[in-house]
């Protein structure tokens, strides 16, 4: 990694394999950017070898992927921007608010604590982990109409069927239970310090026909921000669901995040 370019990090949310995100990286290194995307704590290198050991990640909760990827960035020559989708949009949320990194993108987030507004449509895709308590120390996988209800309502059958066959992965219940009583306690991992003024700026994406994190949650999550001197800036995309960062019309949200960056000197 060469220190005259800016770092981006890319951090996956569940059920979704860490190279997901390849065409992102392609990109961003084109763009200038020192761009990498890793898996959660536990994930393997490939989806094949991760179906094959859903154990290797259960129990994985909030806190250990956050101090997973503080770690990491710990190396890295320069603060990098951080980029997540769904979970991945509330981790890289507790890492901004901690002071680490340059900047956020959050795309699509999952609720962080302050938000109370859950649409029926979030709770019932959290409920393949949270229909079962046992879960909160399990792996769980999505069925393909558990993932085309909760990434790829947006889309054509036949591309959620590709999406689904091609990069999803087992992942830990334990994030959606912390995520679901983060109200409830009174130190919950998904905190986020919403009210510090010294960190980077943030973006939140929403997509208006997202299932999983509807942009209610976003607009939600949005006014915990309020009061605070820092730049956090919002952006929805109607007519897209949760799969808006992987599906066939990821440029458009990726080239609107490197926009932003541009727009703020983070390049």
């Amino acid at each position: 990694m060469t220190a005259d370019r800016t770092p981006v990090v890319f951090v996956h949310g569940l059920w979704l394999h860490a190279d997901s995100w390849g065409e992102w990286l392609d990109l961003f290194r084109s763009a200038g950017y020192e761009a990498i995307a890793l898996g959660w704590p536990g994930d393997s290198g490939s989806v094949e070898e991760a179906r094959k050991h859903p154990e290797r990640v259960a129990g994985i909760g909030i806190e250990d992927v956050v101090d997973h990827y503080a770690k990491v960035i710990t190396d890295l020559p320069a603060p990098p921007v951080l980029i997540g989708h769904s979970f991945g949009g509330l981790i890289v949320q507790r890492l901004l608010g901690e002071g680490t990194g340059a900047a956020a993108v959050a795309i699509d987030p999952a609720p962080i604590k302050g938000v109370w507004r859950l649409p029926f449509s979030a709770i019932r895709v959290a409920s393949v982990a949270l229909r079962s308590p046992g879960n909160t120390n399990r792996a769980v996988s999505l069925s393909i109409d558990q993932f085309r209800y909760g990434f790829g309502n947006a889309l054509p059958p036949h591309e959620a069927a590709v999406l689904y066959d091609r990069w999803t992965i087992p992942s830990p219940g334990k994030p959606l239970f912390e995520a679901a009583l983060a109200n409830f306690s009174r130190q919950s991992p998904a905190e986020v310090n919403t009210k510090n003024p010294t960190r980077g700026p943030l973006l939140l994406i929403a997509g208006g026909m997202d299932h999983a994190a509807p942009p209610a949650i976003t607009r939600s999550t949005l006014k915990q921000y309020h009061g605070t001197e820092a730049i956090t800036d919002y952006r929805e995309f109607p007519d897209r669901g949760h799969s808006l960062a992987l599906d066939h019309g990821w440029r458009g949200v990726a080239d609107a995040t490197l926009k932003w960056l541009e727009g703020h000197n983070i390049v």
